[in-house]
């Protein structure tokens, strides 16, 4: 799609550094069926000026998942038009929780720790 909508610089995005080491040829890639898929890279990277390989943790690429899962989500035929998608990120998560303690009560641990002392 980049190469048909003719993007001279090309910034990918993937939480596996494996996938990212590899692409970026600083890995061999051993895996039979993954040697196409390197080649395929190699090919296509012709077709840019620039071509930047980034590996994000998985940790940090939570709004990616939960697009990828509202994307899982949607009937697509192939032939329609999907208007973007506008997000807002917001300060604070949109929602609370709280959880009140009780002070008389003993700890969780409380009957373990006194069975380990007393035997």
């Amino acid at each position: 799609m980049a190469v048909d909508m003719d993007v001279e610089e090309l910034l990918i995005i993937e939480d596996s550094n494996l996938i990212i080491r590899q692409a970026q040829g600083e890995w061999e890639t051993r895996d039979i069926k993954l040697i196409p898929y390197r080649k395929n890279v190699e090919d296509l990277s012709k077709w840019f000026k620039s071509v930047e390989f980034r590996y994000i943790p998985r940790f940090h690429n939570e709004l990616v998942d939960a697009l990828a899962t509202l994307a899982s989500m949607l009937p697509y035929s192939g032939n329609i038009h999907i208007d973007p998608l506008e997000i807002q990120i917001q300060e604070r998560h949109g929602y609370y929780n709280a959880i009140e303690i009780e002070l008389d009560v003993q700890l969780w641990y409380h009957d373990i720790k006194r069975f380990l002392k007393t035997k």
